[in-house]
């Protein structure tokens, strides 16, 4: 493994563990704040700001933006981003140790899985890895575009499902698609500015490169429509659906697209091609399943009984005992 994609798979989990850790205390948080509604879009952000859990949360979610953006630098999107999807360990984890979620033996399995991915990943990058970094304005407009104003398209059917009297249970796929687009689309941003950092000379060569880039913004714009699409899916539904469809739809578009975009090639080693791809798969179809599984607290929990049709109360003890051939007893009974 050379030097620069090694410390490449380094930095990538760093930031996948402190994007997914954040993604966990922004949950703790969420569940003490009032219902956040996009409609009231100056009161979610008042709300989300007044709460420290939440706003350490943030922060370590920046961390790991900042480690993703460094990685990109070291390692090609086919590396870096199946890294970042194996996230969702970091998840199930921190969800049953913090949030006292519970995994079942599937689940644990599927862990396992996806750290032995990882490893394939990191193997593959022996030999030398071309990173890619130019990349035309317009060819990514046109793929960005399209693919936010669908984002949209879904969050906005994802927001009216939730917010009807008589629904169905939101299981959180829908905000899961949404936001691994947004998410998607910033990631490709954010690979764009990190050839912007790479070509600058020194610290203020660096700060006018990333302010005068339109990247910067158009992956501002994008992680900001994905967090508070994040936040509300957070609140609404159960992180184990929503961050699994989110990173492994975001993780996906990234490197089939970014991998395009930007020019970057496959290994040309056939054990080292076997072993990125395997591994890319491997990675994708875990988080597939893992977002396909039951969950146990619902499993458990006892099922309510059915109302009655047609506005009709539920018969009294006595009646039931009447109905079955018996005879009632009771105050009324004995004074006739």
């Amino acid at each position: 493994m050379t030097g620069g994609a090694g410390a490449g798979v380094g930095v990538a989990l760093l930031a996948t563990t402190a994007y997914n850790a954040g993604l966990i205390v922004e949950k703790q948080a969420l569940g003490r704040l009032p219902a956040l509604s996009g409609r009231r879009a100056v009161a979610m952000v008042m709300s989300l700001l007044s709460s420290p859990r939440w706003m350490t949360g943030f922060g370590l979610m920046l961390c790991g933006l900042g480690f993703q953006t460094l990685s990109l630098m070291l390692a090609p999107v086919t590396v870096v981003q199946p890294i970042m999807a194996s996230g969702v360990a970091i998840i199930l984890i921190l969800s049953r140790v913090i949030l006292r979620e519970h995994l079942s033996r599937n689940q644990y399995a599927y862990v396992a899985v996806m750290a032995v991915s990882v490893i394939l990943l990191a193997l593959s990058t022996s030999g030398t890895t071309e990173v890619g970094h130019q990349v035309d304005g317009l060819r990514i407009a046109t793929v960005a575009l399209p693919s936010c104003l669908v984002a949209v398209a879904i969050a906005v059917t994802a927001v009216q499902a939730g917010s009807r009297k008589h629904r169905m249970p939101v299981t959180g796929v829908s905000y899961g698609i949404a936001t691994g687009l947004f998410y998607g689309v910033a990631a490709l941003a954010i690979k764009a500015l990190s050839g912007a950092l790479l070509h600058s000379h020194g610290v203020f060569g660096a700060l006018i490169a990333v302010v005068s880039s339109p990247y910067l913004y158009v992956m501002g714009a994008c992680s900001a429509a994905g967090l508070f699409l994040f936040q509300t899916a957070l609140q609404r539904c159960r992180i184990s659906i929503v961050a699994p469809v989110s990173n492994v739809l975001g993780s996906i578009y990234f490197m089939v697209v970014g991998t395009w975009l930007f020019h970057e090639s496959l290994p040309s080693d056939p054990v080292l091609l076997a072993l990125r791809l395997v591994g890319i798969v491997v990675a994708c179809v875990v988080v597939v399943l893992l977002s396909r599984q039951p969950d146990p607290a619902a499993a458990a929990a006892p099922q309510r009984p059915k109302a009655p049709r047609g506005g009709q109360r539920e018969p009294r003890p006595g009646e039931v005992y009447m109905a079955l051939g018996g005879e009632a007893r009771g105050p009324g009974r004995d004074a006739a």
